[in-house]
């Protein structure tokens, strides 16, 4: 029996001739819903990303299940991060289940190559999604398989370049006063106070804290790197508050049963807030740290000073700040103003 997908909407006319356009959609008159075959260009166009995992890696055929057991163990030998594991295996396991009873290791260039075009035109992932595929399957060539510049010849998509999202001080702001929790306003101002990533801002511990020093030691950050981050002296006493409020044991912030508060909880703590500053536009909590590494630009400080306070590894991933702040492109005079 084939497996599908329901699809449920609310009636209306556009959305019912959009879905009568896809490939393989029915109506069913006893569920009252539409359906569509279960594949994968569906599932990533419908956001099932739990599913897409299980379904694909559950489907690879026998011939390959080693090739993937292999590109799993090479990674965790390297001391990749969970996240990096969890990415580079199933962006793998797509490869392998579209190669069906293909072996990987006498896959040629040229299979490769019509992966790609059929990533590109028939599932149409986006250039990042690409590039991260690419990247695993040259991971299990080059690195697995041990085949030097394997991938050298197929191109690659060019990406966006797209700009780090900025909130305005004044929204920064509003934002705070409409998060009235002690726990969740505290969270917030330390993403933006210190330039955090969410990752960062659950995994801090209380002895992170040091109020002495009046700095905050960020532990295995992105890329198992060590750094320190200043703590404002505007938080302090909020932060001993929430201490004597909430007398979390381990982390800094905990979830209502112990252990770490979730990535998924301080995404949806920045939204009802942005929700209710009335800010109508499309941001993350990461908006703040981008934020924090602008404003800090437009303060004069140096960018070495920023690259540092953020972490990272590169300038040029620093730099791209530059092209963000607007405080000389504002003091420019419009031709039509001198008129």
């Amino acid at each position: 029996m084939e497996n599908r997908i329901a699809v449920t909407f609310e009636k209306e006319v556009t959305l019912i001739n959009r879905i009568k356009q896809l490939e393989g959609s029915r109506w069913s008159q006893s569920l009252q819903l539409w359906h569509l075959p279960d594949t994968e260009a569906y599932r990533i166009r419908f956001k099932i990303s739990e599913s897409i995992e299980k379904s694909i890696l559950s489907h690879i055929d026998t011939p390959n299940q080693e090739a993937l057991h292999r590109f799993i163990q090479e990674i965790q030998l390297k001391g990749y991060s969970p996240l990096t594991l969890k990415t580079y295996r199933n962006e793998f396991g797509s490869f392998l289940y579209y190669l069906k009873e293909t072996p990987a290791k006498e896959c040629s260039v040229e299979k490769i190559r019509d992966y790609i075009l059929y990533c590109i035109n028939e599932i149409k992932l986006s250039e990042a999604t690409i590039h991260s595929r690419m990247n695993a399957i040259k991971f299990y060539y080059e690195q697995v398989l041990k085949r030097e510049h394997f991938l050298f010849e197929i191109p690659r998509p060019k990406k966006p370049n797209k700009l780090p999202k900025v909130i305005a001080t004044s929204d920064i702001k509003k934002i705070f006063e409409s998060t009235p929790n002690l726990k969740h306003n505290t969270m917030l101002k330390l993403c933006y106070g210190l330039g955090l990533r969410v990752s960062e801002i659950i995994n801090l511990k209380i002895v992170d804290i040091d109020s002495k020093a009046m700095q905050v030691f960020i532990e295995r950050a992105k890329g198992k790197k060590d750094r320190y981050a200043n703590l404002p002296v505007s938080i302090l006493e909020q932060l001993r508050s929430y201490f004597v409020e909430y007398k979390p044991s381990v982390y800094l912030f905990e979830g209502q049963f112990g252990g770490k508060y979730s990535s998924r909880s301080v995404q949806q703590v920045f939204r009802n807030s942005q929700k209710k500053a009335k800010i109508n536009k499309i941001l993350g909590v990461h908006s703040l740290r981008h934020s924090f590494a602008t404003h800090l630009l437009e303060q004069g400080t140096d960018i070495r000073f920023i690259q540092e306070l953020l972490g990272h590894n590169d300038i040029r991933t620093t730099l791209i700040y530059t092209q963000v702040s607007d405080k000389n492109i504002r003091k420019i005079i419009s031709p039509l103003d001198t008129l």
